[in-house]
């Protein structure tokens, strides 16, 4: 993925626009001794910024001592449990979807893009995948497809999306991508993977898949090399055009938070992932900044 430069765009001032609403300039002030002592910002958040958001979110609390609270998982999952249980502050999804509807039903604010990711196909070296063999070798009859979970997990909507497109260059494709497809990962009955495990290494080493469909994004900083060292010697290759769809990831603030210091900082916080100082860390984890494009 190439380096972008991070630059304060329209689409940036928009996104800011968006969050602020009618908030005067004069709340925005970090008051950080007040912080201190404030309940700790509860985010629910896409399995997938499991790694970036709490990296942006330490630099933010060096300044302002504010706490965080993480919750990440099935972008699906946790919309289902923001509805049944409450429980967030801030949520952040894998689309842009999720927050749209917290915010048709009156109970998040009009979603902004947070960043953005691509899709990419990882497989066994010997499939021998690159982006002109993508296609072909994804539709042999014995190559087994890990993906996540369709309408629990956006990674496997992204998954299905892919499918559709590809139906579009070649006529019965979608048919035989679905039967090679296994949703191994981001239902509720997905298996929970031990400790440091990744999905495509512990599918993979069980012989549950030969590739699998997921973000191009990374867990972990990708100058400091693989998640997980593997004994696998794998390939990955971005989906090209006109197989691959954007990706963008929704950030509502939910309306339901009662205290005016609480709800502040939420607000706070929002307004700092968006702005450059955040924005700019995303290609360290294979993001790329929502202005970007």
């Amino acid at each position: 993925m190439k380096n972008r430069t991070i630059a304060v765009t329209y689409a940036g001032v928009l996104a800011l626009t968006t969050i602020v609403g009618s908030w005067i300039v004069g709340s925005w002030v970090c008051r950080a001794e007040a912080e201190e002592q404030a309940p700790a910002l509860r985010v629910y958040a896409a399995g997938s910024t499991r790694g970036i958001l709490p990296a942006i979110a330490e630099d933010y609390a060096r300044t302002t001592g504010q706490r965080f609270e993480f919750t990440f998982g099935p972008a699906g999952l946790l919309l289902n449990r923001i509805r049944k249980e409450g429980g967030a502050d801030i949520f952040v999804s894998a689309n842009m979807e999720h927050p749209q509807q917290l915010f048709l039903e009156g109970a998040g604010t009009r979603p902004v893009i947070f960043a953005r990711n691509q899709l990419c196909v990882t497989g066994r070296a010997e499939l021998g995948l690159t982006q002109a063999t993508l296609l072909d070798k994804l539709l042999e009859p014995s190559v087994k497809i890990g993906t996540s979970t369709p309408g629990a997990d956006p990674g496997g909507d992204y998954a299905w999306q892919f499918f559709d497109r590809a139906e579009t260059v070649r006529a019965g494709a979608k048919d035989t991508l679905i039967r090679n497809a296994h949703q191994l990962v981001g239902g509720p009955a997905s298996p929970k993977l031990p400790a440091g495990e990744t999905a495509v290494h512990y599918f993979f080493t069980r012989h549950e898949a030969d590739a699998f469909i997921g973000y191009c994004s990374s867990h972990t900083k990708i100058s400091a090399g693989p998640e997980k060292p593997s004994d696998l010697p794998l390939t990955r290759v971005e989906v090209p055009p006109p197989l691959a769809m954007p990706i963008n990831y929704g950030l509502t603030i939910l309306t339901t938070i009662k205290d005016a210091g609480h709800r502040e900082a939420a607000y706070r916080f929002a307004l700092y992932l968006v702005s450059p100082d955040a924005q700019r860390r995303l290609p360290e984890y294979g993001f790329v900044p929502s202005g970007g494009l």
